[in-house]
């Protein structure tokens, strides 16, 4: 084959893959840009689309690809139009936080619905035969398949530009998403466009489902394969730019065929590389319009439950019986024989450091990190390899993963506190997934298999405990390596604790939290508000890659699982779950969180369904999380005479009324 030809079929490639990415874009665009909806969940629809027309045509012989290339977007359509009407609809008007925070949820629910349907495993999903044959062109034999993808695709993006640009409808949405108010008070319903928008952008993801699961084959993790391909791709283009996707998409596919041929190292770095210097250079994208887009919200609940009903007093009462309780549990374990307690509370107390360190940023400064798992990774990478190859001590593997990951944060900061809002949390889950696809590419990190069998040792220049070989028989029990290990967790948890309530009540934190009320309030006063950020953020990442350090160091191996963005997500969802900006609230969060995926999953295989469920209900119903609950109770009218007796007055009045 010809150089040309050979350049040729790569070209092809990239449109192949390319258009896929156009047409699953194009829906996560339209939503954002008509609803300022950031749709996590729209991997998942994608998904659906395939396995919805993997069902359909499976029985219907040859013609199921046809009815099924109709049929499927169509119920994924409806599924979207039903996700909107029913959850995304009761968040207009919040932080788009919370819509992040939701549609992850719906990740959890959907992929358990698939799998529980379909099972864990890839399936196959022929095309049809008159598809599948080459055809000879350019001097080479090529797919007609592919060309059809290229085509249909092209009609199909044409044909959502003429929808969104010639039509009444797209007339009326793009005025919404300029000014709802002023088309509902034209006699519109633009509830009911938005609902048919959201599904619109659903069926659109459908067929990209469809497309890609034909080429090659429908498994549950196709979703999430995809998800963040596509987030980078409408931040290139532009956040809402319908153009933007077409053009992005395109780029990235063949951005990524020809790297995957010509330069196999960068591939998987370079479309974040150009993600981040997008984002640094023009926030807005190539053909994005206003910088403002997506924060326009007033930013409701985006901050913490504060103390509630309960006193300081009450709150610190608590805080000392829960560490004496942590306290007692390996003797009480030591001596019922149910030492598994032991192990999940040393995962809860990670976690609930890593979720601590999220607040110190979300629930104060008011940044949304999508890329926390960055730290944590990187936290949990540098200790494992300063134990294996500069000292045994755990205190030295820990410090130095502290400041490499300070070091890194204050860097990542540097470059992402000049933008905001969704901009900010894009850039950061950027640099997470750089990070991420990094770790593969070297043999010092271990590549795809991490770094395992880590000797760890308490203590420093040669004075500790050798887990391993320590053991006091006490009569009752038997202190050995493992309890050390729990007591070394739980001092170092609490110590963080103290620290960061420390930082939080000295005049930073409240330079912080005014910082989060009003930047522009505090930057008046005479705040260097950026600085303030970054000292936070850097904080915060040193804080996360203590708990990555302690979970490499505490279990033995470190995988690039550490960083794959799955974790930002559940920290988020542990820290608004338990209530973020109170510091306690997200290190109960965890507990529960991660309490709860135990339990569950050693009783039913749908556990992920459930905690979706449980955590869509509380992001609708208890945005301020757990500790909100009893002020939430108390000033409820059943409980709250004052509410109660304000209540019957205005049923009064409006009896006399009639």
């Amino acid at each position: 084959m010809s150089v040309a030809s050979a350049v040729a079929e790569q070209v092809l490639n990239g449109l192949v893959v390319g258009m896929v990415y156009v047409l699953l874009a194009a829906g996560l665009s339209i939503i954002f840009g008509v609803m300022d909806v950031i749709n996590f969940a729209h991997g998942e629809l994608f998904a659906l689309g395939a396995y919805f027309a993997f069902a359909i045509a499976g029985p219907l012989g040859g013609a199921g690809f046809w009815v099924a290339l109709v049929v499927a977007p169509l119920l994924v359509g409806v599924v979207g139009m039903g996700i909107e009407r029913l959850t995304v609809k009761r968040l207009y008007g919040r932080d788009p936080l919370y819509h992040i925070l939701l549609t992850f949820g719906l990740v959890l629910i959907i992929n358990d619905l698939i799998t529980s349907v379909w099972g864990k495993s890839a399936q196959p999903f022929p095309i049809p035969a008159v598809l599948d044959q080459p055809i000879a062109l350019f001097g080479f034999n090529y797919s007609l398949y592919n060309y059809g993808i290229i085509i249909f695709g092209s009609i199909l993006a044409l044909g959502t530009w003429l929808l969104l640009n010639r039509t009444r409808f797209g007339m009326i949405i793009r005025a919404g998403s300029e000014d709802r108010e002023m088309v509902r008070n034209l006699g519109i319903n633009i509830d009911r466009y938005y609902t048919l928008t959201f599904g619109f952008g659903a069926a659109l993801a459908g067929v990209a489902g469809i497309v890609l699961g034909a080429f090659q084959n429908v498994s549950p993790t196709m979703g999430s394969s995809v998800i963040i391909p596509a987030f980078v791709i409408v931040v290139l283009g532009g956040l809402g730019s319908f153009r933007g996707a077409v053009v992005g998409g395109l780029f990235v596919g063949l951005v990524q065929t020809f790297a995957r041929t010509y330069t196999p190292f960068l591939e998987g770095l370079i479309v974040f590389l150009l993600m981040i210097a997008v984002l640094v250079v023009r926030p807005q994208g190539l053909f994005g319009t206003s910088i403002g887009a997506g924060e326009h919200h007033d930013g409701a609940l985006l901050h913490g439950a504060g103390g509630g009903v309960l006193s300081s007093e009450t709150r610190a009462k608590i805080g000392y019986a829960a560490v004496g309780v942590l306290a007692v549990v390996p003797f009480f374990a030591e001596l019922t024989g149910v030492t598994y307690s032991v192990t999940l509370l040393e995962d809860i107390l990670i976690w609930a450091l890593f979720a601590l360190s999220l607040d110190l940023v979300l629930g104060y400064a008011g940044l949304v990190s999508l890329g926390h798992t960055l730290f944590y990774g990187v936290g949990a990478y540098v200790s494992v390899l300063t134990l294996m190859h500069l000292s045994p001590s755990v205190f030295v593997a820990l410090f130095a993963a502290i400041v490499i990951c300070a070091i890194i944060a204050w860097s990542v900061g540097y470059l992402s506190i000049r933008v905001s809002g969704v901009f900010f949390a894009m850039i950061t889950l950027g640099f997470a997934e750089l990070f991420y696809n990094a770790v593969f590419k070297f043999d010092f990190t271990g590549g795809s298999d991490g770094l395992f069998g880590v000797d760890v040792f308490y203590g420093i220049a040669g004075i500790g405990i050798d887990p391993g070989e320590f053991e006091i028989p006490l009569g009752i029990m038997t202190i050995d390596g493992g309890i050390v290990q729990y007591y070394f967790l739980l001092v170092v948890v609490v110590g963080s604790y103290l620290l960061a309530r420390r930082l939080i009540r000295a005049p930073f934190g409240s330079v912080l939290q005014a910082i989060r009320e009003s930047e522009e309030r505090a930057s008046f006063i005479g705040y260097d508000v950026t600085a303030y950020k970054r000292r936070a953020f850097v904080v915060s990442g040193g804080l996360a890659g203590l708990a990555g350090g302690l979970f490499a160091a505490n279990n033995g191996y470190v995988a690039p699982s550490f960083l794959h963005w799955i974790n930002s997500g559940e920290v988020i969802v542990m820290t608004v779950l338990g209530g973020m900006g109170t510091l306690y609230g997200p290190m109960i969060g965890a507990g529960v969180f991660v309490a709860a995926e135990d339990i569950l999953s050693s009783y039913i295989d749908q556990w992920q369904l459930v905690i979706g469920v449980l955590f869509v209900l509380f992001v609708i119903f208890v945005p301020r999380g757990l500790v909100s609950l009893p002020q939430t109770i108390a000033e409820h009218p059943m409980f709250d005479s004052t509410v109660r007796d304000r209540t019957n007055v205005k049923d009064a009045e409006v009896e006399r009324h009639d």
